[in-house]
Order: structure tokens, then C-alpha cells, then sequence
């Protein structure tokens, strides 16, 4: 005896939102000319020249130098990837995710790294331990310092935002 078998399929809302809303990217030109946009461009371009005044030198015989390679570098690619997510407005599609309190963590830990960074590079910077490689390391150190205070700022702006959304 034959049976008869239906096949009943659903689309779910989420894969029609999902497909409907990435067919097109954002892009917020005004994000830039926030002082927020403004520290993370300058955080990206002074960042990148703190670690490759160090990447130019042989700091890989020094640990202290190393630590100060990877902070620059970890948190330069993750700068990039923020002013990304910023500039695409990806954070408007992800409404799970608490954008602000991401933001205030991550320009938190960066100041708080990066300050750590910058005061090992500057105690490492002597004569006597190299002095072909003294210029870069201590211009990397100068560079660490002022990328430091652009975290900072950021981290002042994020409190100021998460602490708006918590009071709503």
C-alpha cells in the first residue's frame, strides 16, 4: 500500500532579516569627524608607528621590547577592526551584543595595557644596551605615551556613553 508523505518547509524571520539586511553595507562618513573617530584614527597611525619603530630593531633579544610589540600590535589590529565595525555601523545589525560596555572594555584594557607598555619601553630605552637601536626604541616609547592618551580619551568618551545607556 502506498503512503503518502508531505513535506512541509518554513522560513524563519531570522534568515529573512538575516538575508534582507547584508545585501548592503552602511557606511557612516560622520563617524570620523567625532572626536572618538578622530582618537581612533590617530590610536591606528601612531600605533603602527610604535611597533614598527620596534619591529625595525632586534627587539626580539630583549622580552621587554617584545611585550611592548605584542600590546601595539594586538590592540592596533583590534582598533582597525572596531573603526570597521564603527564605520560599516555593523553594531546597529548585532543588537544582542552591548556595544558600549564592549567599547568601554576594550578602550579600558587598551589604556590600562598600553600604559604598562609605554613605561616598559621608556625604563628599557638605554645607551648601554644598544646604542644603534636607541633612537627607535626611544621614539617608539614617545609614540606609546601618546597612543596612551588617545586610549585614555576613549576610554572617557565609552564611560561617558555606557553610563547614558545605563541610566535610561
Amino acid at each position: 500500500r502506498p503512503r503518502s508523505h508531505t513535506v512541509t518547509t518554513t522560513s524563519s524571520s531570522f534568515t529573512a532579516n538575516l538575508s534582507a539586511s547584508s545585501s548592503t553595507l552602511a557606511y557612516d562618513r560622520e563617524f570620523l569627524r567625532t572626536v572618538p573617530g578622530l582618537l581612533m584614527v590617530t590610536e591606528i597611525v601612531l600605533g603602527l608607528l610604535v611597533w614598527t619603530l620596534i619591529a625595525g630593531t632586534e627587539y626580539f633579544l630583549y622580552p621587554a621590547f617584545g611585550w611592548v610589540m605584542f600590546v601595539a600590535v594586538f590592540y592596533w589590529v583590534l582598533t582597525i577592526f572596531f573603526l570597521i565595525i564603527y564605520m560599516t555601523m555593523t553594531y546597529t545589525r548585532i543588537p544582542q551584543v552591548p556595544w558600549t560596555m564592549v567599547g568601554l572594555c576594550f578602550n579600558g584594557s587598551a589604556f590600562v595595557l598600553y600604559l604598562i607598555a609605554a613605561i616598559v619601553d621608556a625604563a628599557s630605552v638605554t645607551k648601554d644596551l644598544d646604542s644603534h637601536n636607541y633612537n627607535s626604541w626611544a621614539a617608539s616609547s614617545f609614540f606609546a605615551f601618546v597612543v596612551t592618551s588617545c586610549y585614555a580619551g576613549n576610554t572617557y568618551f565609552s564611560l561617558i556613553s555606557w553610563r547614558s545607556r545605563t541610566l535610561q
